[in-house]
C-alpha cells in the first residue's frame, strides 16, 4: 500500500489563474509568431521588428532558395554510358579566362565551360555587392543528362574545381537576391574547350 499526499484545495491553483496562464502563454506564442517565426521563416515582417533584427532577409533568402530549387528539375541518376575521356588535343589545353557579369537586382545568369569526362576546371569567383545565391551544376544532352548539381548555396566568392562526371556544359549560375546591383568576377583555369556566357 502507498500512502499518496493529496494536495489541499488551496495548493492547487484556482481556475482564475489557470486562465490567466493560458491567454499569458496565448499571447507570448503569438508574440513570438509575428515578431520572429514568420520573418525568420517566411520573410514575412508584419510589425517591423524583424528586418531591426535582421530576421526578414533571412526569411527572403531562405523562401528565394525553396523557390529557385522547387523550379529547378530534381537531380536525377542518369546511368551514363562508359566513355573513354578524350585526350587532350591541341585544341583543348590549359586555358585561362576571366569574365565579368553584372546583376541589377533579381537578375540571374550562367557561364559554363565545355569539359570532357575526367577533365577539371579550377575556378575562383566573387561579387562586388556581397551575397549571391549560387548553384554549380552540369548538363548533356550528348549523355542525356539534364542537371547534375556539383554545390549551391548563397555567399560572397567562392572557389574550388568541378571535374566533369561526363561530357558536355559545365558551370556556374548565379542569381542576385538583393536590392543592389552587383558585378560577379569569375576567373577559371582549366583544359575546357570553350566558356560561354548565358543569359
Amino acid at each position: 500500500m502507498h500512502n499518496t499526499n493529496i494536495p489541499i484545495d488551496r495548493e492547487l491553483p484556482s481556475a482564475k489563474k489557470l486562465l490567466k496562464s493560458t491567454i499569458l502563454a496565448a499571447t507570448t506564442a503569438a508574440v513570438l509568431l509575428f515578431t520572429v517565426v514568420m520573418p525568420a521563416e517566411y520573410g514575412i515582417d508584419p510589425t517591423g521588428i524583424g528586418k531591426i533584427m535582421g530576421l526578414t532577409s533571412m526569411g527572403k533568402i531562405k523562401m528565394g532558395l525553396a523557390e529557385e530549387s522547387a523550379r529547378q528539375k530534381p537531380a536525377t541518376e542518369v546511368a551514363v554510358p562508359v566513355e573513354k575521356a578524350a585526350p587532350l588535343s591541341a585544341a583543348v589545353q590549359q586555358r585561362s579566362d576571366e569574365m565579368k557579369v553584372t546583376l541589377a537586382p533579381g537578375e540571374s545568369t550562367e557561364i559554363k565551360v565545355t569539359l570532357q569526362k575526367g577533365e577539371k576546371v579550377n575556378y575562383k569567383w566573387f561579387s562586388s555587392g556581397g551575397q549571391v545565391q549560387f548553384d554549380n551544376h552540369g548538363d548533356s544532352a550528348q549523355a542525356n543528362v539534364n542537371y547534375h548539381g556539383y554545390g549551391k548555396g548563397t555567399k560572397a566568392s567562392d572557389e574550388g574545381v568541378i571535374e566533369a562526371a561526363f561530357n558536355g556544359q559545365h558551370g556556374w549560375y548565379w542569381k542576385n537576391r538583393g536590392s543592389e546591383s552587383l558585378t560577379i568576377t569569375l576567373q577559371t583555369t582549366g583544359a575546357y574547350s570553350e566558356i560561354k556566357h548565358l543569359k
